[in-house]
């Protein structure tokens, strides 16, 4: 026969294996729907290369179940004033793309925020955007930077 107090202990087990499965099943639940991308900006990456000491930094996160990216990107370094900024792509480092995103102003900090097709967050995954800056000097792009999930 059971005892009221072996009852009490079986209950008590019960409600702690419940509880901590409620606490990991909410858990997933609040988990987050978004990727973090970054990028290292320099001359270097450029196609072809440019010398220079600019460099910059993007990051920049995806909302994947609106398809809404917003950035920041920041700079210094350059020959002079950045006249244009951009993301490019498809393409992957070492090969030149059109621009898929441009930006409202070139100066940094670059701060925006923008929906994206189907097939730009599938390039934007798969690593095949970057982040290009240009200036007077260097028209084609004075520094560069491919776009990786963190």
């Amino acid at each position: 026969m059971v005892t009221f107090r072996q009852t009490r202990r079986i209950s008590v087990a019960v409600a702690v294996v419940a509880a901590i499965s409620m606490v990991g099943c909410s858990g997933m639940m609040m988990k987050s729907n978004s990727a973090e991308f970054s990028a290292s900006l320099t001359g270097a990456a450029e196609v072809p290369p440019v010398a220079g000491t600019g460099t910059g930094a993007l990051t920049a996160s995806l909302n994947k179940d609106t398809s809404e990216l917003s950035w920041k990107i920041t700079y210094s370094g350059l020959t002079g004033p950045a006249t244009a900024a951009h993301f490019h792509g498809p393409a992957l480092a070492g090969a030149n793309a059109g621009v898929v995103l441009g930006f409202d102003s070139a100066a940094s900090p670059i701060e925006g925020k923008a929906t994206l097709t189907a097939a730009q967050v599938a390039d934007l995954i798969a690593g095949k955007w970057y982040v290009n800056v240009h200036t007077a000097s260097n028209k084609g792009g004075e520094i560069r930077g491919q776009v990786v999930a963190k």
